[in-house]
């Protein structure tokens, strides 16, 4: 059987995360990051997706997402509760999940074509 390496239609296509990294491209990313299909957010300030504020989630916004998959690191962990308002107040969907699982689910929803944007958060 031949396999055949197919690359996305799109600019910005996520080969995988974890705790520790993720593989943008070509290239490896150790520090929080946003991604959408079309931009790349590199050293996004987050580094602990319990102690975010809403401010973080400006250059979230200006992307215009309609839902953002929020990886939290090796282990899933909720932001604060005003954090979620701002999204839900702005007409955005929020989804926090480990990172994998974050790189996994931002793959499928860009591939779908959907107003997606993915932050990673690495410590």
């Amino acid at each position: 059987m031949q396999l055949n390496l197919e690359r996305p239609d799109y600019t910005w296509y996520l080969r995988g995360a974890d705790g520790r990294h993720a593989l943008v491209n070509e290239r490896e990313i150790v520090r929080s990051f946003a991604i959408a299909p079309e931009s790349l957010i590199e050293d996004w300030p987050v580094v602990d997706a319990t102690q975010m504020e809403p401010g973080d989630l400006a250059p979230l916004f200006a992307l215009q997402p309609e839902l953002i998959v929020l990886g939290t690191g090796p282990q899933q962990k909720f932001p604060s509760p005003k954090v979620m308002h701002a999204c839900l107040s702005q007409g955005i969907g929020l989804e926090v999940m480990d990172n994998a699982a974050a790189a996994r689910t931002y793959s499928v929803l860009a591939g779908e074509g959907r107003r997606v944007v993915a932050a990673f958060v690495f410590p």
